[in-house]
């Protein structure tokens, strides 16, 4: 795929907007007081150095584009159930799950399977009755070239990332967690994670929604952009309605709080986004998505399961 082919109809424009979005937003935390600093570092990090390393890694996996079948209807269809998801599903039916079950194990696989449900099967099922490809959907993509060295690359750049500028190893030193016992709960925590948070993100948001707006627009990078733009904005109905003080992003201010959410959450969905148009491997994106959140969910995931 050339960068031309990559561009595609509307491409730059769509990247015109996007930036300007991002810095109105940025520019509205400023003069908020809240955390402009952030958003600047995501973007360049995550939006374009990554993304451009997962580029040059990915230059000769020749994936195939997502095949769609009607795709304005498909994405249309798809922009409605994720509406659903984020005021409704993702909110209020999961805070049911947790009502209905205790804290402990049980809950937390609850929470998994409530998760699977409403982010992997329902959209599967969606796009299977619209006449989509569940095989695309789905593709692995190990076997295409670069798709392994960046999963290795990418996995542990993520994993160093996050030990270095997150408390994560601090919090697991003061659950008696140090040394080599980190190993099996990183482990354990990556694995639960690429399926939690991993899985269920990256095939409603890359599988599902960005291949179907990329078939739609006939341009990958206008895909990327509104579907990371989605990606973030989807987080609002959880962090304005049902937030508080003490969540990261949360204010009183409902335009705060979307401002965060485009700022600092929709980078990460460009890297994403643009391993996922060039490999069409959900494992490589899952796998890496758990990496970032590996180390954080650690220290909880002890204090549950231990």
């Amino acid at each position: 795929m050339t960068f031309t082919d990559f561009c595609g109809r509307g491409g730059k424009r769509a990247a015109g907007i996007y930036l300007l979005l991002w810095a109105v937003s940025t520019g509205y935390l400023a003069v908020k007081g809240a955390d402009w600093v952030f958003p600047i570092i995501s973007l360049i990090l995550f939006g374009i150095i990554l993304s451009a390393v997962g580029w040059w890694l990915t230059r000769r996996s020749d994936a195939p584009a997502v095949a769609v079948s009607g795709p304005g209807r498909q994405t249309i269809w798809f922009i409605a159930y994720i509406a659903l998801y984020a005021f409704l599903l993702a909110g209020y039916g999961l805070g049911a799950v947790k009502q209905a079950v205790a804290d402990g194990p049980a809950q937390e696989w609850a929470v998994l399977a409530y998760k699977l449900l409403i982010h992997v099967l329902m959209p599967a099922g969606l796009i299977a009755w619209l006449g989509g490809s569940l095989s695309d959907s789905f593709d692995l993509g190990l076997r295409r070239r670069g798709v392994v060295v960046a999963l290795f690359l990418f996995c542990g750049l993520m994993f160093l990332l996050i030990a270095l500028v997150s408390p994560s190893l601090a919090l697991l030193a003061t659950a008696g967690v140090t040394g080599a016992s980190i190993l099996p709960w990183a482990l354990a925590s990556w694995l639960w994670m690429s399926a939690e948070a991993g899985l269920c993100e990256e095939y409603l948001f890359r599988a599902g929604l960005q291949s179907r707006l990329t078939a739609w627009l006939q341009s990958p990078l206008a895909g990327i952009l509104i579907s990371c733009t989605l990606f973030g904005l989807v987080h609002w109905p959880g962090l304005y309605l049902r937030g508080g003080p003490g969540t990261d992003g949360w204010s009183t201010d409902p335009v705060q709080v979307a401002a965060f959410t485009i700022a600092t959450l929709s980078p990460f969905g460009i890297l994403f986004g643009t391993l996922w148009v060039r490999t069409r491997s959900l494992l490589l994106i899952v796998l890496i998505h758990g990496a970032v959140d590996a180390l954080p969910h650690a220290s909880e995931m002890i204090a549950i399961f231990r």
